[in-house]
């Protein structure tokens, strides 16, 4: 193995994830990637890298690195303490961090997902066309499963250009807990197996992140939600951020490791510019949906889109 970042401690879940194993869906291969896909993108914007690479996400408790050169690095997305030996570091801004150094998490301040990216990308093997972990299957990343302390992660080779050391934009986490989450959706696919009043039900209050939620979904609890004719549909496919309902009524959110079918018919789903928002979520979070147009969703697309494409793109 070349160059490497050592892990010293873990974090509670450390895993590598570039923008997921697309295309396999079809034969029952997950997608997996990251949980906040736009602070994925930001992190390696921030360093030079593809929008692609492989980078750490970093859920709740961070991890403490050693680093066996020097990179760039740029942290994005949830807001924690990080520093390197002992020095402040800053969030959504790239830095560097020396040969021999340590750079560690510590008090996490807002959000639930951090991206760390390092100029060079993590280079493990990919399987299937992508280096995403998905834990389940125990498939890409590091042997399919989260960092444990001794782990080395190997490194590529760095970019030959840079972005200037400025702070990308505010993320869309929202800093108040106190707040519900705002989530917009569009109805469906199956919004016609459930009772006329559900989707007026599901916007009326908040929906709290239950403790048993994972990397797979969200289970949420609050209002219940009726089926007009009863909890099971043939299976189909299971798009990220598709709000699924079992029997309960209780809807479960699908996120980044979902598997690629399922049984229970979906009443909506999260917008794409939304998920960004969803990925930071975190048990006992509230979150509050709300439907709207698909010209809405594909304004708020484009908008989002647009400023990620101005932050990726190179400068001398």
């Amino acid at each position: 193995m070349g160059v490497a970042i050592t892990v010293i401690k873990p974090g509670m879940l450390t895993t590598v994830q570039d923008a997921g194993r697309w295309g396999f869906q079809a034969q029952g291969v997950p997608v997996a990637g990251p949980m906040d896909p736009v602070s994925h993108r930001v992190a390696n914007a921030l360093v030079g890298n593809a929008r692609d690479a492989a980078l750490l996400e970093i859920t709740l408790l961070g991890p403490e690195l050693a680093f066996e050169d020097e990179r760039i690095v740029a942290v994005a997305g949830a807001e924690f303490a990080v520093t390197v030996d002992g020095h402040p570091a800053p969030m959504r801004a790239p830095f560097a961090v020396s040969a021999g150094s340590r750079l560690r998490f510590g008090v996490r301040r807002h959000g639930a997902r951090a991206y760390l990216a390092v100029s060079g990308g993590i280079a493990v093997p990919p399987i299937l066309g992508s280096r995403a972990t998905h834990l389940v299957s125990g498939m890409g990343g590091l042997g399919g499963r989260a960092l444990v302390a001794g782990d080395r992660l190997p490194l590529g080779v760095r970019s030959r250009w840079s972005h200037p050391a400025v702070p990308a934009p505010e993320s869309t986490v929202k800093k108040s807990r106190s707040d519900p989450h705002a989530l917009r959706v569009l109805p469906g696919p199956q919004a016609d197996h459930f009772a006329d009043e559900a989707l007026d039900v599901l916007q009326s209050a908040p929906y709290v992140v239950a403790q048993h939620s994972d990397r797979m979904g969200f289970r949420l609890d609050g209002p219940r939600l009726r089926h007009a004719r009863g909890a099971d549909i043939i299976s189909d496919a299971t798009p990220l951020g598709v709000l699924q309902v079992p029997a309960s009524g209780q809807p479960i959110l699908l996120m980044a490791d979902r598997q690629t079918t399922g049984g229970y018919p979906k009443i909506a789903t999260v917008i794409a510019a939304d998920m960004a928002i969803a990925g930071q979520l975190a048990p006992a979070d509230a979150i509050r949906f709300a439907v709207c147009t698909q010209a809405e969703a594909l304004a708020a697309l484009i908008a989002q889109e647009r400023a990620l494409m101005a932050l990726e793109e190179p400068r001398a």
